[in-house]
């Protein structure tokens, strides 16, 4: 039987990722986003969207007007989520360089999720650098959930192995 784990006492100015709720929340933020890839900034944007999921790192989702998508490159991959609906990925393609399956999004999202429509989040471990507020950005274990993690939230945090049903 899985048990879940023992949280993580937060420190002053941390979040837990066990105080965030299931279903998920969204959470507008200004933080600065950026991704870089290749030597280019794929995406820069203060109007991001944080999805907040209990044992998950924060995932934010920015505006695709805030994005270079000329860099994009769409694939036919399609997965569903039980409660933001069916996703869409592509590639980043700088030159010769190509990060495959890097980002994706809801273009469909399921009712309550309408805000993530025209935003696009990144697997941060598929990019050169992912940063909020200048801080980089840690990618989550194992590459499923594609978590941000920051010095803002505090663990243990889903998707490493063996954490599949907390």
């Amino acid at each position: 039987m899985m048990r879940r784990p023992q949280p993580d006492p937060p420190r002053p100015g941390q979040e837990s990722v066990w105080s965030y709720p299931r279903p998920p929340a969204l959470d507008p933020t200004d933080e600065h986003v950026v991704v870089e890839f290749a030597g280019r900034t794929v995406a820069d944007t203060r109007r991001a969207i944080r999805v907040l999921e209990t044992s998950h790192p924060p995932t934010y989702y920015v505006p695709f007007e805030d994005v270079d998508q000329a860099l994009l490159v769409t694939d036919p991959r399609r997965t569903f989520c039980e409660f933001k609906g069916q996703a869409a990925y592509a590639d980043i393609v700088v030159g010769e360089q190509r990060s495959h399956l890097a980002c994706w999004w809801y273009p469909d999202p399921a009712p309550g999720f309408g805000a993530l429509r025209d935003h696009v989040t990144f697997y941060p471990s598929r990019v050169d650098r992912c940063l909020v507020d200048g801080e980089e950005v840690r990618s989550s274990e194992g590459d499923f959930y594609g978590g941000w993690i920051t010095s803002r939230v505090s663990g243990p945090f889903k998707g490493a192995p063996g954490t599949q049903w907390w």
